[in-house]
């Protein structure tokens, strides 16, 4: 009698593994669909590190 309980208890258990499975190919899928970002041209023609706003609030967010 244990046994129909316990192929019920693994059935359950492959069967959320394979949602959980299915739902992280979903994100990677979704990720990935993004694309690129857009390259920004620099004012002046100076390449590197240069501050910009985004990173601004970053620091500002950062702060401990």
């Amino acid at each position: 009698m244990d046994r129909p309980d316990r192929k019920l208890s693994r059935r359950n258990f492959l069967l959320a593994g394979a949602g959980g499975v299915a739902a992280t190919a979903a994100v990677i899928a979704a990720k990935g669909s993004q694309g690129e970002p857009k390259k920004t041209d620099v004012a002046g023609g100076s390449k590197g590190y240069h501050v910009t706003e985004h990173i601004r609030k970053y620091y500002n967010t950062a702060k401990v």
